[in-house]
């Protein structure tokens, strides 16, 4: 009789046995089927036993059953072979309740026929025991035990995956012929490749998230607290010179040597400004066209911003306020002139700065006036020159200062107005360091 693997939709293996004991054939079931019919725990032979053989076609089984059978002078009642069940009528309804009971009985009958000396299973057994013992020997073999050891180290869900393939009616590939459930997700397609990439660029084209307050905050320099004068050096690497250097500004000027200094050569004109509000100080952007010639170099104004109370200090004493011209060379050095600003009446040019001050920090305002800076210049223009630096980071040194001798005067409401801006933006005084300070005679 054929042998279908369908056979199991219809019949348990325990019914199948017992209907063909009634027939009075011994059957040797496949270890896999085996191991349905004894339970979940039971172990399928293992395929690589060298003593192992597989078990006889099902036709092979037949005759060796009626041998066997009458060899042991078996009584077992003959009877037509259950009719195999084709491929097609895998999806057939299940036969009527009275050939049910028939198999019941059947079953019955064959439990009854075991004393009797059928003993369908156990000489099932037994003919694998005199085969060479198969599956006990192939069990106690060194690949029974490997693969022993192989399912207790594989994956809890692999081993959940086999039990349920075989719930579905599919067992652990143990020949080439059956199938193994596994879950698996299918290859993505070319569309779907090409979105992946797409979301990728422009993933990598987004900008980067801006920095907390919090950390921009703690590198930001200010006049006091955390980020204050004294820890400008360690706030980024680029301000060390805050800390190291030892020709920084600004200084008390004291001991001036009196010497016959050339007169600065300023040659400043009416010029478009704007007005900006950079978070330290109100800074004023010149158009160019605005130089001053002094010790041989020409440079070239670039802005000019104000500080309260002044930050130099001439034999101990220290203005309202102070303006600060910076100048560039065409090689990159600074030039400084410091306009020291004294509470006096009201300066029109300080004026028109602040009618154009800016509503938001950062906010540069261009003004429709023109400015001319020689209005700031004190009439008379001598000055004190000393070597210097910035006095705000970087605090890079190597600059040349000029501090007019001379102030300016600036109304009381004047600076009144930058005092609500900045109440103090002043660094404090910088040691001398036995730098060499000239003045004017």
């Amino acid at each position: 009789m054929p042998c279908h693997r369908p056979i199991a939709s219809h019949f348990s293996l325990r019914q199948l046995a017992c209907a063909l004991a009634t027939a009075g054939l011994v059957v040797l079931l496949p270890p896999a089927w085996a191991a349905d019919a004894h339970g979940d725990d039971a172990k399928p032979a293992a395929k690589k036993s060298g003593d192992a053989k597989p078990a006889a076609g099902p036709a092979k089984a037949e005759s060796k059953g009626l041998d066997e059978a009458a060899a042991k002078g078996g009584k077992a009642r003959k009877g037509p072979v259950p009719k195999p069940v084709d491929d097609d009528e895998e999806d057939e309804e299940p036969p009527p309740k009275a050939s049910a009971k028939r198999g019941t009985k059947a079953a019955r009958d064959g439990d009854d026929a075991v004393p009797r000396g059928s003993r369908v299973a156990k000489d099932g057994d037994s003919a694998l025991a005199k085969g060479g013992r198969a599956a006990k020997d192939a069990s106690d073999t060194p690949a029974r035990k490997d693969a022993k050891e192989g399912r207790e180290r594989e994956d809890p869900i692999d081993r959940l995956r086999e039990r349920l393939a075989e719930r579905l009616g599919s067992a652990k590939a143990i020949d080439p012929h059956v199938m193994r459930v596994t879950a698996q997700a299918p290859a993505p397609s070319a569309a779907a490749k090409t979105a992946q990439a797409a979301a990728g660029r422009a993933a990598a084209k987004k900008p980067a998230a801006k920095p907390l307050a919090a950390e921009s905050h703690a590198a930001h320099w200010s006049y006091e607290g955390e980020g204050g004068p004294k820890s400008w050096g360690g706030l980024k690497p680029e301000f060390t010179k805050c800390s190291t250097g030892l020709r920084q500004s600004p200084i008390d000027i004291r001991d001036g040597v009196k010497v016959q200094l050339d007169p600065v050569q300023i040659e400043y004109r009416p010029s478009a400004f704007r007005v900006v509000d950079n978070g330290h100080t109100i800074q004023v952007n010149m158009a160019g066209g605005n130089t001053i010639e002094v010790i041989g170099r020409r440079y070239e104004l670039l802005q000019f911003h104000f500080h309260r109370p002044s930050e130099e200090r001439i034999n101990g004493r220290q203005f309202d306020m102070v303006a600060h011209l910076v100048h560039k060379d065409v090689e990159g050095r600074l030039a400084v002139i410091a306009v020291l600003l004294d509470r006096g009446s009201a300066h029109p040019l300080v004026q028109t700065i602040w009618n154009n001050l800016p509503l938001e920090k950062g906010d540069e305002v261009p003004a429709k006036a023109l400015l001319d800076l020689n209005a700031l210049l004190p009439a008379e223009r001598s000055y004190f020159t000393y070597m210097g630096s910035l006095t705000t980071p970087p605090c890079s040194e190597g600059v040349l200062w000029m501090v007019m001798k001379d102030p300016v005067p600036v109304s009381t409401e004047q600076i009144g107005v930058f005092s609500r801006l900045y109440p103090m933006n002043a660094r404090p005084i910088q040691a001398a360091s036995g730098r060499l300070i000239k003045e004017s005679n």
